[in-house]
């Protein structure tokens, strides 16, 4: 990934909040027919590891478990909140209209090997802790229990489990930190003004993020 210095994010408190935050990843791997991307939800487990560990589980009839035998090798990109930037929105853009569009963005690539865990155990356990996870804010959360045991046998049965330790993680900050300070602002205060999540999200990380002028 292209890494501006000014963009590049290391502190791995920020990295592993925004994989909470964001746990559905993009699973590339290369296998017999090239590269090959899945788009899975991950937990994360950063106490696991030097730089924590992903586990996720793929269907039985999903080719990528068997392929990872041979090229273990992977990349999970982790997409945090992006929005559209106008050059209107740069005072300086009125002075020199020296200006271009772009977008802003937060992003994680985490890079790792997989192991396979074509188990019961490890597969029940993950996806226990996944659906709890996920149901945690519904009146009635949903729970393995609520279904026939018959029918999550032959559910857990159909699934793989795969974990990835995370040998690197790099996180790129795209947030205007090489622009000049007014139209960093004059650009976070207008995503602030907008009325979706993902624009106020950015706006409130362009404002935090340390200037690179």
């Amino acid at each position: 990934m292209y890494m501006p210095a000014h963009f590049a994010e290391n502190r791995p408190d920020v990295l592993h909040r925004l994989i909470a935050d964001e746990p559905f990843g993009a699973l590339v791997t290369l296998g017999p027919n090239g590269l090959d991307a899945n788009h899975l939800p991950f937990e994360f487990d950063a106490a696991q590891g030097e730089h924590g560990t992903l586990r996720a589980h793929v269907a039985r009839a999903n080719p990528v478990w068997q392929e990872a035998a041979n090229q273990p090798d992977a990349l999970v990109i982790f997409q945090g909140p992006a929005a559209y930037i106008s050059p209107s929105w740069y005072p300086g853009k009125q002075e020199t209209h020296r200006q271009v569009p772009t977008y802003n963005y937060m992003v994680v690539h985490a890079h790792g090997r997989i192991v396979v865990h074509d188990d019961e155990k490890f597969v029940r356990g993950l996806v226990a802790r996944l659906t709890r996870k996920m149901e945690a804010s519904e009146a009635q959360p949903w729970k393995m229990g609520d279904a026939p045991a018959d029918f999550i046998e032959q559910m857990v049965g159909a699934i793989v489990g795969i974990e990835i330790e995370v040998t690197r993680m790099v996180g790129k900050w795209k947030l205007g930190q090489n622009k000049a300070s007014a139209d960093r602002l004059g650009a976070a205060n207008t995503l602030l003004a907008r009325d979706t999540d993902e624009q106020t999200a950015v706006g409130q990380a362009m404002l935090d993020a340390p200037p690179a002028l």
